[in-house]
């Protein structure tokens, strides 16, 4: 009898526990009781990005324009129709896509071939990693001044440098053939800095056996590289093109303050300038703010497929 009521006694049920109880639990939860230190910030963050985000959608809807409240009250498509039949925004839609692929590319292999460089244990590595790094410290208003410098026509050096040669003097920014090319090589040196470090630190995490066992098997340094060492840098290669491509989307502080107005220089129109020269020059809000709806899916199709990586990777 009374080994019977023992085992009455240890299987309880989920009968037993009311609705008061499971409450008091969740109350004392670490979920609940932490929630005065997160929940005020991913309210705030939740009103100032997706809120804004979705201010910006509601707009692009209307047909808002000057001074003039917005009338939600006739939502349509018009300003998407308006926006992907005008010439300058393809244009510019081009010249975001050539600068995103262009810069992240080269700034990729010019990084990797100076941490390489610099993975050979030459003399002074530390002092050229800070030189290298320095203009990532920089912000867009002062190396812009310094490219605008560099770019001048008359006496900018590399004009100095080009006429040494006995070529003519190159307009690089009135020339609207080469100056995206201009923009993407000032951009280039500001950032190769940054793919650098990262691809140095992904060296120097790869265990040395794994060198000296491709010597061993008579590789050379070439091949070492290319087929042992390489492939093992794909995380930094991923996180290294997801910030460079993030960074050329808001390259419109670089071309502002090449010229100081809302017009950058010919051939170099992207969609950042565009919209902000559409909302704010010609008072366009509604344009404007298709165009920065087309601006924020291309930020998502370089955004999402990096946060797809990293929750197949397990880091999500």
């Amino acid at each position: 009898m009374g080994t019977h009521e023992t085992t009455e006694t240890a299987e309880p049920t989920e009968e037993t526990v009311d609705w008061e109880t499971k409450l008091r639990y969740f109350l004392n939860s670490d979920f609940v009781r932490s929630s005065p230190y997160w929940g005020i910030p991913f309210v705030l963050m939740g009103i100032a990005v997706y809120g804004g985000i979705g201010f910006n959608v509601a707009i692009s809807l209307t047909d808002a324009e000057g001074l003039t409240p917005p009338d939600y009250s006739n939502l349509d498509l018009e300003m998407y129709s308006a926006v992907l039949g005008n010439d300058a925004f393809l244009q510019a839609a081009q010249n975001n896509l050539v600068l995103l692929v262009v810069f992240t590319t080269i700034c990729l292999i010019f990084g990797l071939f100076l941490a390489v460089l610099l993975d050979q244990g030459i003399r002074f590595d530390d002092k050229i990693q800070t030189i290298y790094l320095l203009p990532m410290s920089l912000s867009f208003v002062v190396t812009a001044q310094m490219w605008l410098w560099m770019f001048n026509r008359q006496n900018g050096i590399l004009n100095i440098i080009v006429t040494a040669f006995g070529f003519d003097s190159i307009d690089w920014l009135g020339n609207p053939s080469i100056a995206l090319g201009a923009i993407i090589f000032a951009l280039i040196w500001q950032f190769s800095g940054y793919t650098m470090v990262v691809y140095l630190a992904g060296l120097r995490s790869i265990p040395t056996d794994q060198f000296e066992a491709a010597r061993v098997d008579g590789a050379s340094t070439t091949k070492t590289y290319l087929r042992v060492i390489v492939p093992q840098l794909k995380e930094a290669s991923v996180s290294a093109a997801v910030v460079l491509m993030v960074f050329a989307l808001k390259a419109f502080t670089f071309l502002y303050a090449l010229t100081g107005r809302y017009r950058p220089p010919n051939g170099t129109d992207i969609l950042a300038t565009l919209m902000v020269r559409q909302a704010f020059k010609f008072g366009k809000w509604a344009y404007a703010a298709a165009i920065a709806s087309f601006l924020m899916l291309m930020a998502l199709g370089v955004i999402a497929p990096y946060l797809y990586y990293q929750y197949r990777q397990g880091s999500l």
